[in-house]
Parts: structure tokens; sequence; C-alpha cells
């Protein structure tokens, strides 16, 4: 499913301020941010550094709470919930891909993958289910037993890819998913990425890359906290190579 202009809301920003205390120093991360993004979006989030991307992204992942303003979450303002509700909706309904893939050295790929359900106590059978075909559909059956360093950066981001989508959530928020990545390899998780996007997940990437951003069908350009240019695509781009 590919968002159209009358899809449902499926973030809304309103009035969104984060403001960060340094010392004697306040710093504006996000500055009266309003955005909405419709469900089954692919969205880009570009810009220079301390441009409040990755605040941006924190916030939408229910990672950082906002110092004033609104998030509503599919119809649910999610900022007035508590750290355990919060916990709730992320686990459910969110799931994150980062630059460093963030893995647990001590557990196998399979392990890695079940980790979400093992948290959101999911039955054991389901969870093996879910894992065997997750192993699957990303190619790591022979690596399941491998732990992270024992795996290629592909096969680190594949396993982070599976961990993600195996709670089988509404929206991806990816962080640089390219940026430890050789093209080829870089090329492949993001065609793993807009697959999922093509199937009816919201994809939201923040990247520095302006080639990667391109591919998306709306790109969101930050600077000083807020939202400067906010361009929409007719049709996704033609694949290109992703960063070295």
């Amino acid at each position: 499913m590919n968002a159209t202009a009358t899809a449902p809301a499926q973030i809304e920003l309103s009035g969104i301020e984060r403001v960060f205390h340094l010392g004697d120093s306040d710093v504006h991360a996000l500055r009266d941010l309003n955005l909405s993004i419709a469900t089954g979006e692919y969205v880009a989030v570009m810009g220079p550094s301390g441009s409040g991307k990755s605040t941006l992204l924190n916030l939408l992942g229910l990672l950082d709470r906002p110092n004033s303003g609104v998030y509503r979450l599919e119809g649910r303002d999610v900022t007035t919930l508590s750290p355990d509700e919060q916990a709730r909706v992320r686990s459910q309904r969110i799931g994150f891909v980062f630059q460093s893939f963030h893995l647990v050295p001590r557990l196998t790929a399979a392990e890695n993958i079940a980790l979400p359900m093992v948290l959101a106590g999911l039955a054991p059978n389901e969870r093996a289910a879910r894992v065997a075909q997750a192993l699957k559909d990303y190619g790591l059956e022979h690596r399941a037993d491998h732990r992270p360093d024992e795996l290629s950066g592909g096969q680190r981001q594949r396993v982070a890819i599976a961990r993600a989508t195996i709670m089988q959530p509404a929206m991806i928020l990816a962080d640089e998913p390219t940026g430890n990545l050789d093209r080829a390899t870089g090329e492949e998780v993001i065609h793993l990425l807009e697959g999922l996007n093509e199937r009816g997940v919201t994809l939201i990437m923040v990247t520095h890359d302006t080639a990667l951003g391109a591919r998306a069908r709306r790109q969101l350009l930050m600077e000083d906290g807020g939202v400067r240019h906010d361009t929409r695509s007719a049709s996704p781009t033609e694949p290109c190579a992703a960063p070295t």
C-alpha cells in the first residue's frame, strides 16, 4: 500500500519544542515543529548536523519526550502516556534500524531477532515460528546460530531489520541504515526497507546522503530545529547507489 493524499494521518506533531540544557545555555533542538505523516508514507529526513534530525527520530520513536507540544500516533496522544505505556506502544507499533546495528553481542542471530517477542511475552511456539520465517525471508537460515561478530555487516543489518519487523510494526524508523555498509550491501538493505514500505509499513529514514534521500517519495529538509522544505515526489525515483 502506498501513501496517498487522502491516507489517514499516522503521525501528527503540533507545536513540538525540544530544549536541551547544557550548562548555562539552552539548545533548541526542535522549534515549534508541526508535521503530519500519513500511513504508508516513505519519508527521508535530511539536513546538516545539529538540524534536529536525530532528535525528531528519537521523539517519533518514543525514546524522548518533547518539552511542549502534542504528538499523536494513530490518533492517540502519546505525549501523555506513562513510560511503561510508551514502552508498550514502542514495542508493538514501532521498529528501529540503526547505523550501528545495536545487536546484543552474546546472542545469536535467531536470539536477537526473537528478543522483542521475549520482552513482549509472546509464547515460545509463536516466537519460534516467527523467527524461522524471518530467517528465511532475510536469507539468514544458515546464520541462525552465529553471533554478531561472526556475521558480515550486511548480515548484521539484515538481522537488525528482521528484529525491527518481527512484531509487525506499523512504522519503521531508520537512522543512517547504510552508513556502515559498502555500496552493494547498502543497496541491498535499502531494497529490503523499501519492500517493507511497499507492503504498507510507514518508512521514515534519516540520512545525510541526498541521492539516498531522493529515493523517498517525500523529503523533509531540516534546519535549526524546524522543517525548512517539505518536498513530495510524484513517484519513487529510480534506484541509485547507497553511500560507501
